[in-house]
């Protein structure tokens, strides 16, 4: 009988080892590690010299914002001169939502299906500023293409809404 004692005995300081433990562990992970859960800050990026270095380089006009509030922080910026001509600009706009401009020379429907993570045309088009654009939903972002650039194709796209889009579009000049 001496014997089943110890191993009830045993049995029982296990457990009172696993609850204690944890208990520890819960302490831990809620008192002491520390959690962010709203989105981290973006930094913000200045894309003068990399816009006035593109446009130099560029076999076409290239589009950024003139005029957009400082409430739009732009985030990202970049030129692949030898992937056609490539231009990105990347903003995060009031609302915390992303909104970018594209433009390539590359093949428009592939360009397009790129910009917009495979986005598909609808019937919708819009009159801004003097140019027309249509809509493409479907993908991961919604996304507004111009239907006239020269010499290359520019998307509006994002998880943004189509009133954040247009503002961007609107908000765009070529040069």
């Amino acid at each position: 009988m001496a014997g089943s004692k110890g191993k009830q005995k045993t049995a029982r300081d296990m457990i009172i080892s696993l609850v204690l433990i944890s208990v520890a562990a819960a302490v831990v992970y809620f008192l002491v590690i520390p959690r962010d859960d709203h989105a981290p800050d973006l930094k913000r990026v200045d894309y003068r010299v990399e816009l006035l270095t593109a446009r130099r380089a560029a076999s076409y006009p290239l589009a950024a914002p003139e005029g957009l509030p400082d409430t739009w922080k732009p985030t990202s910026v970049r030129f692949q001169g030898a992937k056609s001509d490539r231009w990105h600009l990347g903003f995060q706009t009031p609302g915390g939502q992303y909104v970018q401009v594209e433009q390539s020379t590359e093949k428009r429907a592939d360009f397009i299906e790129q910009a917009s993570q495979g986005g598909s045309a609808t019937e919708r088009t819009e009159r801004i500023d003097g140019r027309t654009w249509t809509r493409y939903t479907g993908g991961r972002y919604d996304a507004l293409v111009l239907e006239d650039t020269p010499g290359s194709t520019t998307v509006v796209a994002g998880t943004g809404s189509f009133a954040q889009l247009r503002t961007m579009a609107a908000a765009l000049e070529l040069k």
